[in-house]
């Protein structure tokens, strides 16, 4: 069954991080005016570059999260495999 689910995997992912990137826009419309600072701009506030960095990854992290979730859980309602593990390891 893992073949079957790696690309429909793959393709989520892919709209995940773009709905990622449109929502990271959105929000820091709400904190700035400017566009948000990128490693590769020559001139940038640190404070900035950081806090567009922190911003941006965690967003990025929730919306893949919940999409990657929610396709193994349509998945396993579909199909009644599970692709992946059950639950995270003991310590």
């Amino acid at each position: 069954m893992k073949f079957i689910f790696a690309p429909i995997s793959i393709v989520l992912g892919l709209i995940a991080g773009i709905a990622g990137k449109k929502i990271f826009e959105q929000v820091w419309g709400l904190i700035d005016e400017e566009e948000p600072p990128k490693p590769e701009h020559r001139e940038f506030s640190w404070p900035k570059l950081i806090a567009a960095l922190l911003v941006e990854g965690a967003i990025f992290r929730l919306v893949k999260g919940l999409v990657d979730h929610g396709t193994r859980t349509s998945f396993a309602k579909l199909t009644g495999s599970w692709p992946g593990e059950e639950r995270p390891e003991p310590e």
